[in-house]
């Protein structure tokens, strides 16, 4: 019954992740991510340029400028500048996590990842699973 209950709320939160990244002005791929800890959303994110950068995340060939920031990194950013503590949180993504975002979620204390779709490199998720952080992918939310 508790995993049941679990599920319920894992696609919870992932349709909330996915309402986020529809706030992302990005063309290419819009990701959304929602980090939880204690059935508290502790904090959010979306991909995207940094604070005071033009909202295009896209040169005029459709290449994603260097500098845009993963929705995974935006909501662990605004948790180092909070009093809140990602120990032993869950992150629900709607893109299963990059390399380099990987080692950010393993860092931050977030002991769990919870994501819809898989991105082409699974290099972040056996990394994330090497670390023994809980790896679940939910593709269906209904």
């Amino acid at each position: 019954m508790k995993e049941k209950k679990q599920n319920k709320y894992d696609k919870a939160y992932l349709r909330i992740a996915t309402e986020w990244s529809k706030l992302s002005y990005c063309q290419r791929k819009q990701v959304g991510a929602i980090i939880v800890r204690d059935r508290m959303i502790i904090s959010d994110g979306y991909n995207g340029t940094p604070s005071g950068f033009e909202n295009c995340c896209e040169d005029h060939q459709g290449i994603t400028h260097w500098y845009v920031l993963h929705a995974e990194a935006n909501a662990i950013s605004k948790v180092a500048r909070s009093t809140q503590s990602c120990e032993n949180a869950t992150l629900y993504i709607t893109l299963s996590p990059c390399k380099e975002c990987s080692k950010l979620i393993h860092q931050s204390g977030i002991k769990r990842v919870v994501y819809q779709q898989g991105y082409s490199d699974t290099s972040g998720i056996d990394f994330l699973k090497k670390a023994g952080i809980e790896v679940t992918q939910i593709e269906e939310l209904v």
